[in-house]
């Protein structure tokens, strides 16, 4: 993008000089005529204003590249405009080769390419002649390819963020919960021994036994982390490696095993369930009835095709006794329900009774039954109480003792209880899954005061997108407004902008063949298409209405003349945008899948726009100003 500004003043300098004009005359001549236009398309980069005030990870990820393009753009406009003409008249010489006889390899071959670009624009123009006499089938043509194209939507998936390999497995593991963490040891040497065979790729390995107080977990629950080597030594995928891997670890017993690759965004996920791509989030008061709704939901999901590794987050607590006061029986046994938990709580963890004072130190003299945490429970409901008339009592008289299992933690979210039911993906998008997901939960009854919401990446997604939607119909009346102050007219930007909906039938193409989501990378590449792809439908329509203004040459002569002369600078500027990008779109390095969707997005959008902008843009010109000259004759 950064050179198309050069070669258009640089190709059109070269022109006034082919056509005889000295030097230095033509750098002047040729810089002029296209100063207005290489503005306008210069100054349609507000498409990259809107990204500024981007909020949530959109924002952090894309506001500097906005600051960066603007100013890039900006410098190269000032280059263009002075640099390139002066360096042209003190360097640049049009050579007569059509009757030279003795040429070397380079010259024959620049003369070579000279007469292909020749006969290119005579073609051209000619094609342009039919299209002019034929309005109707070119535009009845680039109607059904834009359907054809709008239909494939469906096939194209949909994600947050492109999966990118980060050379990363990781292996969860969760026992019943109370489990020792002897046990939990010996089973992951069983996991590391089958992880050693099977991932010959391994560079490190890191296992994690306990899980962490931030989760609420216990020493039932344990994680590996394999580093795997980079990827220009490997023949597999990370994702690859974590499919063969979750097949070998299935089945062994008294373990549930959970295999995936290293995701980023760690700080995104950060609190949530274990950072899975698909979350559902079930919102709801009573414990019961929303752990009861979170299996319901985990069983749907789980027979979703693409779904791996379901888990619930809420996790049922450890074995425990509760003690509960009779308080009949201890009122009957002139006991107070406050005397029997002093009582239980001195005998159990102790009471503050005194003070020791020696040197000007003090201490706390608690009182408490030595060893009381090796006692059994029958033990614990022997003790004997003295009521008020100083008669003992046993424990077990005032007191029943009920066996329940408790939530670890209590998650909650815009202030309501919350269960997630997560889930990794392999082998399909996430917009596919998530759509099949919601198709089986409409089946499911949902109680009163409860409800079922997509969160993690679709939330994210969801935000993202409506931001990004936003910032694309903000940059597209910016490029309208600029481009109508320019050219002081409401209908030649109307024009140029119908450039824009056929950038749309590269993308979804592109996407599609190439077998990449719509996520938010190839969202801000369609973003860049509407900046970019206007560029030459400026170029056609600003030397259209410099024709007919200063040479007063008739509509259908200017507009087949303008193609003509235009044809080489816009097919220069599309093929240098199309070349750069190209190795960016084939992410071959690592880390390239991030963002490959992007320029794929946009070489596909500027493929499509420039070749079909070339004849749909000078045919609805010429609609438009035909129904302008019909009015004014009227008038």
């Amino acid at each position: 993008m950064l050179v198309d500004n050069a070669i258009v003043v640089l190709e059109n300098i070269y022109r006034f000089q082919e056509s005889g004009e000295k030097p230095i005359k033509a750098a002047i001549n040729g810089t002029g005529e296209v100063t207005s236009a290489i503005i306008a398309s210069t100054l349609t980069t507000p498409v990259f204003l809107p990204l500024i005030f981007l909020r949530g990870m959109s924002g952090i990820m894309f506001k500097q590249l906005s600051y960066v393009i603007a100013f890039a753009l900006l410098c190269s406009l000032i280059v263009a405009l002075t640099l390139v003409p002066m360096l042209s008249s003190k360097v640049l010489r049009v050579t007569k080769l059509a009757n030279s006889t003795k040429q070397s390899l380079g010259l024959k071959l620049f003369t070579i390419s000279g007469k292909f670009f020749i006969d290119l624009e005579n073609k051209y123009k000619k094609l342009l002649h039919y299209s002019l006499n034929h309005r109707l089938l070119v535009l009845g043509t680039v109607f059904l390819l834009f359907i054809g194209s709008i239909s494939l939507v469906r096939l194209v998936g949909n994600e947050f963020m492109p999966a990118a390999d980060e050379g990363e497995v990781r292996v969860s593991g969760e026992m019943e919960i109370g489990t020792r963490l002897g046990v939990m040891e010996e089973k992951f040497e069983t996991i590391a021994v089958i992880v050693k065979k099977e991932v010959p790729e391994i560079k490190s390995m890191v296992e994690s036994l306990g899980g962490s107080s931030f989760r609420g977990s216990g020493s039932h629950v344990g994680e590996m982390r394999i580093s795997l080597v980079p990827q220009s030594k490997r023949s597999r995928s990370s994702e690859d490696i974590s499919a063969d891997l979750r097949q070998k670890l299935t089945g062994i017993p008294g373990i549930i095993t959970r295999v995936r690759a290293g995701q980023g965004f760690f700080l995104l996920r950060m609190g949530t369930s274990g950072g899975d791509q698909v979350q559902i989030e079930v919102r709801g008061y009573d414990l019961e009835t929303s752990d009861a709704l979170a299996k319901q939901v985990a069983s749907i999901t789980e027979r979703v095709d693409g779904v791996t590794d379901a888990r619930i987050s809420r996790e049922i607590g450890t074995p425990e006794e509760v003690i509960v006061i009779d308080r009949l029986k201890a009122a009957d046994m002139k006991l107070t329900v406050s005397q029997i938990a002093n009582t239980l709580q001195t005998f159990l963890t102790g009471t503050r009774a005194s003070n020791y004072r020696e040197a000007g130190d003090e201490f706390w003299i608690r009182v408490k039954v030595k060893d009381a945490e090796k006692m059994t429970l029958g033990d614990i409901l022997d003790l004997t109480l003295t009521n008020t008339d100083g008669q003992p009592v046993m424990l077990r008289n005032v007191v029943s003792v009920q066996p329940r299992r408790g939530p670890v933690m209590i998650q909650r979210k815009d202030q309501e209880r919350i269960v997630t039911v997560s889930a990794n993906i392999s082998g399909r998008d996430m917009g596919s899954i998530i759509s099949d997901i919601r198709e089986g939960l409409r089946t499911l009854p949902v109680p009163r005061g409860f409800i079922i919401l997509f969160g993690g990446d679709y939330e994210e997604q969801q935000k993202a997108f409506r931001e990004l939607s936003l910032g694309l119909i903000l940059a597209l009346m910016l490029v309208y407004m600029v481009m109508a102050s320019l050219y002081e007219s409401l209908l030649d930007p109307f024009v140029v902008m119908f450039s824009i909906p056929l950038a749309a039938i590269g993308v979804i193409l592109i996407l599609f063949l190439t077998n990449t989501t719509f996520n938010v990378q190839s969202y801000i590449g369609c973003i860049m298409l509407g900046g970019i792809v206007v560029n030459n439908a400026i170029l056609l329509v600003d030397y259209t209405n410099l024709l007919r203004r200063r040479d007063k040459m008739p509509l259908r002569e200017a507009i087949e003349e303008a193609g003509r002369r235009r044809l080489r600078p816009i097919l220069m500027t599309a093929t240098t945008t199309i070349i750069a990008l190209l190795p960016l779109a084939l992410g071959l390095s690592e880390g390239g899948e991030a963002q490959a969707p992007m320029a794929r997005a946009v070489v596909g959008g500027l493929f499509s726009s420039t070749l079909i902008t070339l004849v749909i843009v000078p045919v609805m010109y010429s609609v438009f100003e035909g129904m302008r000259i019909k009015k004014r004759a009227q008038a």
